[in-house]
Parts: structure tokens; C-alpha cells; sequence
């Protein structure tokens, strides 16, 4: 294994953990007994705690990379835009849980490495190598074999895969302004500010939309909690750390974990079954993630054999 090679492992591993995280959320959505949007309020507000620790234990840290810009933070528009992307990307995911399957919903909003993949070769020129192309169709190949019998089953609704689809495409421009903001800020700051950011702007669409604000019980609150730490304060967190070290293309690749983790804890919570091809999807998932990785490898060493 190479350096740059090592150097990428404790990313990739940040990334897939994260991912797991967070396909933590659409059970503890559905088993909240608050409104959809206002679960994605809470979602943010109550994560502020510990990204707030986070973010003032890491200033006290010495000046590493991206910290010399500690100082100008606030005038970072980039925080701006990556609460805003977050917020409609949340409220957006959270609406579709109510209105189809987890795993379709899941299915549906990770549809954003597609889209980050497009973004990134338009705007910044990062284009795509065809194995990498290849990698990401076959993983996708196996996130519709993975919701496939839902799907043929009539279980999913159109508004809610419609405003999955939406979300992806937020997140896809989410995943975009925190690679940009890792670069000159620290995960603590990034993670902080914008989810600062996103709460405030989705905290008035609860009472406008005529939602439950309030949990009703003790379970309501845990769940919350429990969304707000998995989901959020660790999940975004460990991939804003995962995205200041690896390539935006790469990075939203792994994210398609979160489908697969998505569909086993709806299995074990919700008693959504999980069938045979839906397993074999699961393999096809992380093939095209392995591929991806090999792929970038292969482009990385032969890069070096011509600088050498």
C-alpha cells in the first residue's frame, strides 16, 4: 500500500462509518412522534450541544490545516450555502419518509453521488474517469435491485419518490460545499455553522406547515436524541472529516451505504424483510464501491509513473 494509498484509510473509514450513522435517520423519523419537518428541526438543534464542544475544543488546538482561516470563519459565505443546501436536502428527505418506503426514500435522495459526480466536472473539472463511471452505475445497479421488490409491490408513492429526488439534489450541493470548507476550515466549525445555520432556517416551516412541534412523550424525546447524535452531531460529522481528504467524486460514492444501512435497520426495526435479491444488491453495492477505489489507485499510480 502506497502512502497516499494509507493516508485515505482512516477517511474511508470516517466516510463508511458516518454513512452507517445515517441510515439510522429514516427509523428514528418514523418512530418520532413529531411532524417530518419539524423532526428535521430538532434533528439539528439538539446535535448544537456537542458540535458546539467540538468546535471550541478544536480552536484551542494548534493552527493545522485550514485553521490560519479560523479567524475570517464567519465571513465564509461558504457556511451560508451549505446550511442552505442542508436545509432543503433535510426537509425534503424527512417529508418523503411519510409518504414511501424507507428504503426507496433512501434509495431515492443517494442518488446524489450521480449528481456530485456531474456538479464537480462542471464546475471544478474534476472529470470522472470511465471506471470510476462504470463503479458508480454498477453501484447504483444494485441499490435498485435492493429496493426492487418494494418498488414492483406498488408500496412507494409518487410525491414522496419526487421529493426524494429533490433532496438528492441538495445533498449533492451540500456534499460539494463542505469538501470546499474542509479545505480551509476545521470539521468542528464546518459541522457547527452549518448546522447552526440549517436549524434556524427550518425552525418557523413547522408551525407554518401546521405540524406537531413538540414530542409527546419521553420516547418522542429519545428519539429525537437519538437522531440528533447518530444521524448528525456523528454521522455528517465523520463524513465533513472524510471529505477534507478524499475527492468529492469518491467520497459521495461511499455514501451509498447509508441505503444499505438504511434497509437492514428497517428490517430489524420495522420488519420491512429483507429478500434475497435484496442481499445480492447489497454485495453489487459495495463491488461498485471496492471498484471505485481500484479504480482511483490505478489512475493515482499511473499519474506517478509519469511524473517519475
Amino acid at each position: 500500500m502506497t502512502e497516499p494509498e494509507r493516508s485515505e484509510l482512516p477517511a474511508l473509514l470516517a466516510l463508511l462509518a458516518g454513512a452507517l450513522a445515517i441510515g439510522s435517520s429514516g427509523i428514528f423519523v418514523r418512530l418520532a412522534d413529531t411532524g417530518p419537518v419539524a423532526s428535521a428541526f430538532w434533528r439539528g438543534a439538539l446535535a448544537l450541544p456537542p458540535l458546539a464542544l467540538w468546535a471550541l475544543l478544536e480552536r484551542r488546538t494548534p493552527v493545522g490545516v485550514g485553521g490560519a482561516s479560523r479567524r475570517a470563519a464567519r465571513l465564509d459565505p461558504g457556511f451560508l450555502w451549505a446550511g442552505v443546501f442542508f436545509a432543503a436536502d433535510i426537509a425534503l428527505y424527512h417529508l418523503s419518509l411519510m409518504r414511501t418506503s424507507v428504503a426507496a426514500s433512501s434509495l431515492e435522495a443517494n442518488t446524489a453521488p450521480l449528481v456530485v459526480s456531474i456538479l464537480a466536472w462542471a464546475l471544478w473539472g474534476e472529470r470522472p474517469r470511465l471506471g470510476f463511471l462504470l463503479a458508480t452505475l454498477l453501484a447504483f445497479g444494485g441499490l435498485v435491485l435492493m429496493v426492487s421488490p418494494k418498488l414492483r409491490a406498488g408500496s412507494h408513492a409518487l410525491g414522496g419518490d419526487l421529493l426524494a429526488l429533490g433532496a438528492a439534489w441538495f445533498y449533492a450541493a451540500y456534499i460539494l460545499a463542505v469538501a470546499r470548507l474542509r479545505a480551509r476550515h476545521g470539521t468542528g466549525a464546518v459541522m457547527f455553522a452549518s448546522t447552526l445555520l440549517f436549524s434556524l432556517l427550518l425552525l418557523p416551516l413547522p408551525f407554518v406547515m401546521g405540524e406537531q412541534f413538540l414530542p409527546r412523550s419521553a420516547h418522542g424525546w429519545l428519539m429525537l436524541a437519538a437522531l440528533a447524535l447518530s444521524a448528525q452531531a456523528l454521522g455528517q460529522s465523520l463524513i465533513a472529516y472524510a471529505l477534507a481528504h478524499l475527492p468529492a467524486t469518491l467520497g459521495s460514492l461511499g455514501l451509498y451505504l447509508q441505503v444499505i444501512a438504511a434497509t437492514v435497520y428497517a428490517w430489524l426495526l420495522l420488519d420491512e424483510r429483507l429478500q434475497p435479491v435484496q442481499l445480492f444488491g447489497g454485495l453489487i453495492v459495495l463491488s461498485g464501491i471496492a471498484l471505485a477505489r481500484a479504480s482511483r489507485t490505478r489512475a493515482r499510480r499511473r499519474e506517478q509513473i509519469r511524473d517519475d
